[in-house]
C-alpha cells in the first residue's frame, strides 16, 4: 500500500504534529505499507525523520500552509502527482487555520478524495458538538456560537463523506451517529506513543520535584491557577517544588505565556521551556513528578495523558468532560480538581507530592493503561480498516457486474 498522510509534522508548530510523528514511526514498520507520502505543512527546518530500525520509503511533499486559502488546491495537486493508494487525514477542526474560511476549505479534502475514488480515512481528534467554543478560542458571542454551530455541522457532513471517520472516544461515535444518521464512524483509540516491556524507573532525579504541564496555552489551557496552586502547596508543606510550563502559546492567543512570565516573575522556580523538540520529550516527562492538566474545558482525547501514562507518571486532572470519560474508558488514574478552584488544584497536587507511595501507585496504573493501546496496534487498526474498505469496494463492483449480466 502506498499511503499518503495529510498532516502537520515536526518541526511544525501546528497542532497534531507530534501525533503524526508517531503514526509515521509505526506505519513505516508495517509490511503492508510500501511507501509513506507525507503531505505536510511547510517548515523552514527539515522534517524529523530520524527513526531507528528498518522501515519503508518516506516521501515528503510540503504542500500546504496554516491559514492559506490555497490548501484545498495545493494538497489536491500533490495527491494527483503522487497517486497514493489510500489517504489518511490527521485532523481537527482548526487544523488548516484559525481563520474560518481557510480552516473550512482544508477540511473539504476528504470529499475531494471521495469524488476521485481514492480510499480515505479521516482521523478526527475532536468534534464541534463537544467543544466549548468560548473556552477553545472560537467566540464568546452567543449568536456567533449558533452560526459556528451551523457551519460546524455543515463541515462535519463534508468530513463524513470520507470512507471512514475514525474518532478516539466512544462518546464521539455515539454523537455523530445520532445527529448525522451515519454508519461510517468508528472508534480507534488515541494510542500511546511510547510503550515499554519493562516498568519505568519511578525514582525521581535529585533536586526539586517538578510539577509539569505540557501543551499549547492561552485558550482553555491556562497556567495561572497551576502556578498559584503550587505556591500554595509550598507554603503548606515546605516542599521543594518547581513549576515547569512546557510548550507554546495557542495560535489564537499569541503572547499569552510572555504575559504570564511578566505577571509571575516574582515566583521562584518557575520555568518555561518553550517549544519542546520531539527528542527532548522523554527527558521532560521522566524528570517530572506530577503532570498537571490545567484545563477549563476539553476538546478531545488527550495525547498528553497518554504520554504521561507511557512514562509512568501521576497526573492531576480537571473533573470535567472528555478527560473524565477517558479515565473511565481506558483505566487511567489520578487526582481530580474543580477547574476554577486554585484551592482544589492545590489539594490534588499536595495529595500526590506528600505521598511518594501513592505517586508510584498512580504511575503504575497509568503505565498499564497506556500499554493497553500501543501505537503499533493503533496503526494496524488503520491498515485493517483500509483493507476492509478496499474489499468492500471490490465486492460492490463484483456485485454490480454480476447483476448487470443477469
Amino acid at each position: 500500500m502506498k499511503l499518503a498522510i495529510v498532516t502537520s509534522y515536526p518541526p511544525s508548530k501546528v497542532t497534531l504534529n507530534e501525533y503524526a510523528f508517531h503514526l509515521v514511526k509505526h506505519f513505516r514498520q508495517k509490511n503492508e505499507v510500501s511507501e509513506i507520502i507525507l503531505l505536510t505543512d511547510k517548515t523552514e527546518a527539515d522534517k524529523e525523520l530520524s527513526f531507528e530500525g528498518q522501515g519503508c520509503k518516506i516521501t515528503v511533499r510540503e504542500c500546504w500552509s496554516f491559514n492559506s486559502y490555497e490548501n484545498l488546491f495545493s494538497v489536491t495537486k500533490a495527491i494527483n502527482s503522487t497517486q497514493p493508494d489510500a489517504v489518511l487525514f490527521n485532523l481537527q477542526f482548526m487544523k488548516f487555520g484559525d481563520k474560518k474560511v481557510a480552516a473550512a476549505l482544508g477540511l473539504m479534502l476528504p470529499l475531494v478524495c471521495k469524488l476521485k475514488g481514492i480510499t480515505n480515512i479521516v482521523l478526527l481528534h475532536n468534534i464541534l458538538e463537544e467543544v466549548d467554543l468560548n473556552s477553545a478560542g472560537f467566540t464568546s458571542n452567543k449568536f456567533m456560537r449558533k452560526i459556528y454551530g451551523f457551519i460546524g455541522s455543515s463541515i462535519t457532513r463534508l468530513i463524513l463523506q470520507a470512507d471512514v471517520v475514525a474518532v478516539t472516544m466512544q462518546k464521539y461515535v455515539d454523537v455523530l451517529e445520532r445527529k448525522y444518521k451515519t454508519k461510517n464512524v468508528m472508534l480507534i483509540p488515541h494510542g500511546t506513543f511510547e510503550t515499554a516491556t519493562e516498568q519505568p524507573n519511578y525514582e525521581l532525579p535529585d533536586g526539586p520535584m517538578q510539577i509539569m504541564t505540557f501543551g499549547k496555552f492561552g485558550t482553555y489551557k491556562k497556567v495561572e491557577h497551576m502556578i498559584e496552586a503550587v505556591q500554595l502547596v509550598r507554603q503548606r508543606t515546605g516542599l521543594d517544588l518547581e513549576v515547569v510550563v512546557a510548550g507554546t502559546d495557542n495560535p489564537n492567543v499569541p503572547g499569552y505565556l510572555d504575559q504570564v512570565k511578566t505577571t509571575y516573575k516574582h515566583i521562584d522556580q518557575l520555568r518555561f521551556t518553550g517549544y519542546v523538540e520531539e527528542s527532548d520529550v522523554p527527558k521532560l516527562f521522566k524528570e517530572s513528578a506530577v503532570v498537571v492538566f490545567p484545563y477549563t474545558s476539553t476538546t478531545g482525547s488527550s495525547g498528553v495523558l497518554h504520554q504521561a501514562g507511557s512514562y509512568g507518571k501521576a497526573v492531576v486532572m480537571p473533573n470535567l468532560g472528555d478527560l473524565a470519560l477517558l479515565v473511565k474508558d481506558e483505566g487511567y488514574q489520578g487526582e481530580f480538581f474543580e477547574p476554577q478552584s486554585v484551592e482544589s488544584l492545590a489539594d490534588a497536587i499536595e495529595a500526590i507530592v506528600t505521598n511518594t507511595a501513592y505517586m508510584k501507585q498512580l504511575g503504575v496504573a497509568n503505565f498499564e493503561a497506556a500499554n493497553a493501546f500501543p501505537m503499533d496496534k493503533i496503526t494496524q487498526r488503520y491498515i485493517d480498516t483500509f483493507q476492509a474498505i478496499e474489499a468492500s469496494k471490490s465486492n460492490k463492483v463484483t456485485d454490480f457486474i454480476f447483476n448487470s449480466i443477469q
